[in-house]
């Protein structure tokens, strides 16, 4: 098939619409407020970015013209839903791992397997890296050269063109092994644990109106 050239706002919708799918089940599909929300999250985000609600819904208008998204008018909005899998005749897992390459940037196969763990869960390194090498070969992303004070290679996808050279990130100068995670699953934790103080924000919200619609008092 051939691969369609998706901007950095179409990437982040269709990142998002995958993410909460999982992270948010009971408010998905996503109305369009929510997603200009997830779109311009703060955290878990690489680059943050601030899209209006009228690009928002140009966007998933293309989207659904490439058959990456589907409209529901369930209640009192229309709501949407990614088709990622169909769309791309991907599987579970390698959508997974464009979604969060969607969202956040390069990544290396130890930060990918942290980020995708509330999408779907790598036993191991060796299994992202499977996956990666199976979208590679088709196109999807590629393997980028390692950086002068970095230790791993990290990956991006290739829907919005050639992707920027990463920059260096030194480490620390200290060369002793961490036994069960790298420098990079670390910080990949931390960033994860972001984005579930963002998610516990969003279902407060979520809350706080249900229960003014519905004329009760919070508890």
């Amino acid at each position: 098939m051939t691969l369609p050239t998706l901007s950095l706002l179409d990437t982040r919708v269709l990142g998002v619409l995958v993410e909460k799918q999982h992270t948010v089940p009971d408010t998905y599909p996503l109305t369009l407020n929510a997603l200009v929300s997830g779109c311009n999250q703060k955290t878990s985000r690489d680059p943050v970015i601030e899209a209006a609600d009228a690009e928002v819904q140009a966007t998933i208008d293309r989207l659904k013209g490439l058959s990456l998204v589907m409209e529901s008018s369930g209640g009192r909005v229309m709501r949407y839903a990614h088709n990622a899998g169909k769309g791309l005749n991907l599987p579970a897992p390698s959508v997974a791992l464009l979604a969060v390459l969607f969202l956040r940037g390069s990544q290396t196969p130890g930060e990918l397997r942290i980020n995708t763990e509330r999408l779907h869960k790598f036993t191991d390194i060796s299994s992202v890296e499977a996956f990666l090498q199976e979208l590679a070969e088709r196109g999807f992303v590629r393997e980028l050269a390692r950086v002068p004070g970095t230790r791993e290679a990290r990956w991006a996808h290739l829907l919005s063109g050639e992707p920027a050279a990463p920059a260096a990130r030194p480490e620390p100068a200290s060369e002793a092994a961490v036994e069960s995670l790298t420098v990079s699953e670390i910080a990949a934790l931390k960033a994860n644990l972001d984005q579930l103080h963002a998610d516990v924000a969003t279902l407060k919200e979520t809350v706080a109106r249900i229960c003014r619609e519905l004329g009760v008092a919070e508890k």
